[in-house]
């Protein structure tokens, strides 16, 4: 444990930007599934829809710098390509 004043602040800043970012993580991985979901199901309408909320979350992501935006970018293209192949 740090004994510094300044140290113990970055620990709990540190700890707070972690459980942040892995939320937003969490956030987008979930969106991502349900994208995948609606695919497989063959739903066009759902996968529509669903893509445009995941569309939303992941760059929300990249805006607070969870994700680099090239990251976020290539995520975006990969269901887009995933739903726009329902025809």
């Amino acid at each position: 444990m740090a004994n510094i004043k300044s140290a113990k602040k970055r620990i709990k800043v540190n700890e707070m930007r972690a459980a942040r970012n892995k939320a937003i993580r969490s956030k987008v991985k979930t969106a991502i599934k349900k994208v995948d979901a609606a695919v497989l199901s063959g739903d066009k309408d759902t996968a529509r829809k669903v893509f445009n909320e995941a569309e939303v979350i992941i760059g929300q992501a990249a805006g607070k710098g969870v994700y680099h935006k090239n990251n976020s970018a290539r995520k975006i293209s990969r269901l887009a390509k995933a739903v726009n192949s329902l025809g």
